[in-house]
């Protein structure tokens, strides 16, 4: 694969590039997957009998999700300019996405009757959602949660393209530094490129195999 436009080894940035790119993804993904299906779960189960907390859920995750994620991005990395930063942008941009689909895909299950004998039984938030409701949607949070794992790749591999990034061999980094001498370097250019349409691509995979498996418990 040659080397860049400094003498550096195009594979050997590439791999050095990639364990931060995967982890800064993952925890974002994760981060705001979490946060969006406890506000989805409990605005789903909150929506019949208390509509004002079902709306003190959702209608700030609806604010956060009209702002462009590039400008949230750039509003993260102005106060937090490290990994930290990075992180909480993309869980910002995840977080309302996820609610929706937790909520939406709860609220097919609240009116079960084994839902409604356990809120009768005067059992707490808690064990209705991780006993009574988290089962039953497990599929549609972990296909989600792929999807938001694509939309992290994007936006950190962004950052780098932006010169935002905290490592000197980002995906980003690499694309808009070979763009330059991609005529003379074409593999400098096309292997971080292939590298986030190979991680889309699997993770849509792997979501769309989960979404699949998991129509039958709400079936």
């Amino acid at each position: 694969m040659g080397t860049d436009h400094l003498g550096r080894d195009v594979l050997s940035r590439l791999l050095h590039g990639g364990r931060p790119l995967l982890l800064t993804s993952l925890v974002a993904a994760l981060a705001g997957t979490l946060a969006g299906t406890i506000a989805g779960l409990l605005a789903a189960l909150t929506s019949a009998g208390r509509r004002w907390l079902d709306a003190l859920l959702m209608r700030p995750l609806d604010a956060v999700a009209a702002v462009p994620p590039i400008l949230l991005l750039l509003l993260c990395l102005t106060v937090l300019p490290n990994r930290t930063g990075l992180v909480l942008a993309v869980a910002l941009t995840s977080a309302p996405l996820s609610a929706r689909v937790a909520r939406s895909a709860a609220a097919q299950v609240t009116g079960r009757a084994h839902v409604e004998n356990a809120i009768a039984r005067g059992e707490s938030w808690a064990w209705l959602l991780g006993r009574e409701i988290l089962p039953l949607v497990a599929g549609p949070l972990l296909a989600d949660l792929g999807i938001r794992f694509v939309a992290a790749v994007y936006l950190v591999a962004a950052a780098g393209f932006l010169g935002l990034s905290t490592s000197d061999s980002d995906w980003g980094l690499l694309i808009v530094e070979a763009l330059p001498g991609a005529a003379l370097q074409p593999w400098a250019l096309l292997m971080p490129v292939a590298g986030v349409a190979f991680l889309a691509i699997a993770a849509n995979l792997i979501s769309d195999r989960v979404a699949h498996r998991s129509r039958g418990l709400l079936a």
